[in-house]
């Protein structure tokens, strides 16, 4: 029975080192997407950028089309000076003349101010790509890594499931269908170790009887207050010793 206690006290171990491993497995696709979503964010700051530019390049186009329309008038105005034969007439193309320059300045005015605008746009642009093209190297390498990892622990997932089919023939059945349903009811922990006299999980003290029987190894004794396996964690050698 010995033998018994120490293949469960190993089918234990296997279980949790592999519930880890899953565990690590089940977060990878979460982490590749929040790795996607910083290089997606990091991208549309420069699209955004772009856009900017471009309503601004827009803008300015509609100055400079105001700017030629404007001038256009303002020819046809000055043109029909010596043609008009009342002053009423004069007076009235001289002010559409003069508030149509007053157009053309502040229209003139726009576009410099968008040229300047779109100078900076071109700033930020720049700055914007250079830190997308950073950031998209560093997550991709970090992807990469994340996905190497994620191989290694694949390949180690498989190793345990291997050493766990190789010791479960050492278990008689009716052991198994108890560690089994423990392991279910309590989170996977289905064995406590005792150690000076106590359940190493719930701290229930042992009874001295009890306490005997489970050093004995000659059967399964579970906890009263638990319910889990208990087995008696031997001192190592240098502790004897000392």
């Amino acid at each position: 029975m010995e033998t018994v206690f120490n293949y469960m006290i190993q089918l234990q171990k296997l279980d949790n080192h592999i519930h880890e491993v899953s565990l690590f497995l089940d977060s990878i696709p979460s982490q590749i997407s929040s790795i996607d979503a910083e290089i997606k964010e990091s991208e549309q700051i420069v699209e955004k950028a772009k856009n900017k530019l471009e309503q601004n390049q827009q803008k300015r186009r509609d100055f400079e089309s105001d700017v030629q329309d404007l001038k256009d008038k303002l020819a046809k105005y000055k043109s029909q000076l010596n043609t008009v034969r009342t002053n009423i007439e004069y007076r009235s193309l001289l002010k559409e003349i003069n508030d149509g320059q007053v157009m053309i300045d502040s229209r003139e005015e726009d576009i410099i101010n968008a040229m300047m605008a779109a100078d900076k746009l071109e700033e930020i642009i720049q700055e914007a790509c250079q830190k997308a093209a950073k950031t998209k190297d560093m997550l991709s390498k970090k992807k990469d890594d994340i996905n190497r990892s994620k191989d290694t622990q694949e390949q180690e997932v498989a190793k345990l499931l291997q050493q766990r089919k190789e010791l479960l023939p050492g278990i008689p059945s009716d052991s198994i269908n108890i560690y089994s349903k423990l392991a279910n009811k309590l989170e996977g922990i289905a064995l406590s170790p005792v150690t000076d006299e106590f359940c190493a999980m719930c701290y229930m003290r042992i009874r001295p009887q009890m306490l005997n029987e489970i050093k004995a190894k000659s059967k399964i004794i579970l906890c009263e207050n638990c319910g889990r396996i208990l087995y008696f964690e031997e001192e190592d050698e240098a502790d004897q010793s000392a």
